[in-house]
């Protein structure tokens, strides 16, 4: 491929955001609550990671294991010339690039985004929840360190609250695309815990359905994401003051979606749940003109040791 030295533009950036809109609704309305310094590159670091992840996903669920590692190893060689300074001739690697230059945004964090593509393009399951956190690490806690250190907030505990709240969200799709993943042969939930509640993994997936004894368990990864929310909470004030409502609208949106599970008996398999927009519309507010400071049982979480499944995520900001 031609690669331009050339630095980006008006253009490269707008083309990035458009990226942004088209991929993401819910990225890009949570997006409008950053300040300007924010919102651009977190727009380039956004469309990078739609550009890779709609290549991994052109492989189809079925690709060859060797196949989905090609694909990925070319992703980190273009994120690698990115990083250089010699970024494809691409809007989205020109602007990637001056991102990382400026911000000194790890390589790893991407890096590590792109690792949790492959795992998906392989089709990884995930026996014990410790195995699943480690996936939410880097598909979601990647990114919530990414967007922290966009905003200026490096320290150990901000970055570690901004990955408690990436895996949290995870762990919140997961609990509430149990049906759509399934019906595309695909089980995210812990496979120790389906056996511990006598369900058969493969079993189900042939013919899923829901009954108690799987919303026990969408209950109980909802309990591990609710955790998080409280210890994301602490992290809240850490961020720069013009950053707090954007990231709390985030926390408070997803969080409630879990409630919405919940409101439904914990079945994600006969329908989606959402969050009506009237409701996101309520969070968002509440988020604008909610305290700064988070509540007290919230803030004994902020200097809380990180997931020992986002540690490499902390070194890798050092």
């Amino acid at each position: 491929m031609h690669r331009s030295s050339s630095e980006p533009s008006a253009a490269d950036f707008a083309a990035c955001k458009a990226l942004l809109r088209k991929g993401s609704k819910s990225f890009a309305a949570a997006a409008l609550l950053l300040p300007a310094r924010v919102r651009e590159p977190a727009s380039a670091f956004y469309a990078f990671c739609r550009v890779a992840d709609d290549a991994v996903d052109e492989l189809g669920e079925h690709a060859p294991p060797a196949a989905a590692a090609a694909a990925v190893a070319a992703l980190r060689e273009r994120l690698a010339r990115a990083a250089m300074g010699a970024p494809d001739d691409s809007p989205v690697d020109r602007a990637l690039g001056r991102v990382m230059a400026e911000h000194a945004l790890p390589r790893a964090f991407i890096e590590a985004l792109l690792e949790g593509f492959a795992w998906d393009a392989e089709g990884r399951r995930y026996e014990t929840l410790s195995e699943l956190n480690a996936y939410a690490a880097r598909v979601a806690g990647a990114v919530g360190a990414t967007m922290s250190a966009l905003m200026g907030a490096r320290g150990p505990d901000a970055l570690a609250r901004a990955c408690d709240l990436g895996v949290a969200m995870q762990l919140t799709n997961i609990a509430r695309d149990v049906g759509e993943d399934a019906r595309r042969g695909r089980v995210y939930l812990p496979l120790a815990w389906m056996r511990e509640a006598g369900i058969d993994p493969d079993l189900w997936l042939a013919r899923p359905a829901f009954d108690e004894r799987l919303g026990r368990i969408v209950a109980r990864l909802l309990d591990e994401a609710e955790v998080l929310y409280r210890r994301a909470g602490a992290g809240i004030p850490m961020l720069p003051r013009d950053c707090r409502a954007a990231i709390q609208a985030a926390r408070l949106i997803y969080a409630d979606i879990g409630r919405e599970i919940a409101r439904r008996g914990f079945d994600s398999v006969s329908a989606r749940a959402v969050v009506s927009p009237g409701r996101k519309a309520w969070l968002v507010l509440r988020a604008l003109v909610g305290r700064a400071a988070a509540p007290d049982e919230e803030r004994a979480h902020g200097a809380a040791p990180p997931l020992d499944e986002v540690r490499f995520l902390l070194e890798a900001a050092r």
